[in-house]
């Protein structure tokens, strides 16, 4: 399943690990919760996973890379539907209690166990050419923007827009399928601010001092995510004189971009003097994460992206399942910051927000416990 390589802790986490983080947002249950009865929220999250399976299906049944395609996608439906079905019965079967990371192997364990090694393969390679062709125009709407927080703004509301293409999303899976996503258009018709978790103004005071020497961003999506909402956010951090470090999966997990997908990315993005859009790119490094779901566990990470990360002053964690649902109350020894847009009703209720409302949470290195 994940890199064969030991994982090792994310180094930046505030220590102890054991006592301050847990890779879980949203408390499925309580240690007072009958062990064999689901909790509400339990039962409400294996809705959403059963409420995704029929577009996983469809997109497994379309795989030219499997023989027997439709047939192996109708048995993952069903044996991930009646794992789902267990769980409601008796919430410690399966390795339970369910949580959104075991919720989230079982499927990738059951799609691979079948043959299915990235069903979102076309959808990515469509988008990821089609971002690629707009690249050029974002960048130089954004560097004609003259005013450093405006133009901060333009870029984080450009991360909001990426951020968007997620087929992981029952909901946001139908309205792609029937209508394809604009970038631009996306980026004008946030929500407005206030977002419902929203430090944007501490996050430009802090940027307008250029204090961050390395950055690390745990990216998400392929297509316009990437394309069009991190890398000119990290093109921006390059010119304010940072080193970047974009971690990205080891594996496919739904459309999320993986580590070697991404360096073909900037590959094709690079000017005839290899640079992004005339910034040098010798600071930007892509790492490995040695993740292989939506979501990340921070405690296993693989051990370069440790060493490339140990000297970071600011780490980023984009997009719901990372940003959100995984790491929302994730602390670190160093400046982090959480992004994403919430595009599951689950999380906006949680949260007291909006559908498609905006996260983005500042937070300032925090000292060590001991």
């Amino acid at each position: 399943m994940e890199s064969e390589t030991e994982m090792v802790a994310f180094p930046l986490l505030l220590t102890p690990i054991e006592t301050n983080y847990r890779a879980c947002t949203i408390p499925y249950r309580f240690p007072s919760d009958n062990p064999k009865k689901a909790t509400p929220t339990e039962l409400q999250w294996i809705n959403v996973f059963l409420n995704s399976i029929a577009s996983f299906k469809k997109r497994a049944e379309t795989d030219s890379t499997v023989p027997d395609a439709p047939l192996r996608a109708e048995k993952f439906a069903q044996r991930y539907g009646d794992i789902l079905e267990d769980f409601k019965k008796d919430p410690e079967s399966h390795g339970g209690p369910p949580d959104g990371i075991l919720l989230c192997r079982l499927r990738e364990l059951i799609l691979r166990e079948l043959g299915f090694i990235d069903i979102f393969k076309k959808v990515k390679d469509e988008e990821n050419a089609k971002a690629i062709s707009l690249f050029k125009n974002v960048v130089q709407l954004n560097d004609a923007i003259v005013d450093e927080p405006k133009r901060l703004e333009n870029l984080v509301r450009g991360i909001f827009a990426g951020n968007i293409f997620d087929l992981g999303s029952a909901e946001l899976a139908e309205v792609f399928s029937r209508d394809g996503m604009s970038f631009l258009a996306s980026s004008q018709n946030l929500v407005p601010r206030p977002w419902v978790i929203d430090d944007l103004d501490s996050f430009k005071v802090k940027w307008s001092k250029k204090t961050w020497k390395k950055v690390v961003i745990f990216v998400d999506n392929s297509g316009a995510d990437i394309i069009l909402g991190i890398l000119p956010f990290a093109r921006e951090l390059l010119r304010c004189g940072s080193q970047v470090v974009l971690a990205a999966n080891d594996m496919p997990s739904i459309n999320d971009v993986t580590y070697t997908e991404l360096i073909e990315i900037i590959a094709k993005l690079k000017d005839e003097n290899g640079q992004l859009m005339g910034v040098d790119m010798s600071n930007l490094l892509v790492a490995n994460s040695g993740n292989d779901l939506p979501v990340i566990d921070l405690t296993r990470v693989s051990q370069v992206l440790a060493y490339l990360a140990s000297d970071a002053d600011l780490v980023i964690l984009e997009g719901m399942g990372r940003g959100i649902e995984t790491n929302l109350y994730a602390q670190f020894k160093c400046d982090s910051l959480k992004i994403g847009m919430v595009k599951h009703p689950e999380v906006a209720q949680f949260l007291g927000g909006r559908l498609y409302d905006c996260v983005f949470k500042y937070s300032e290195a925090v000292s060590s416990k001991f």
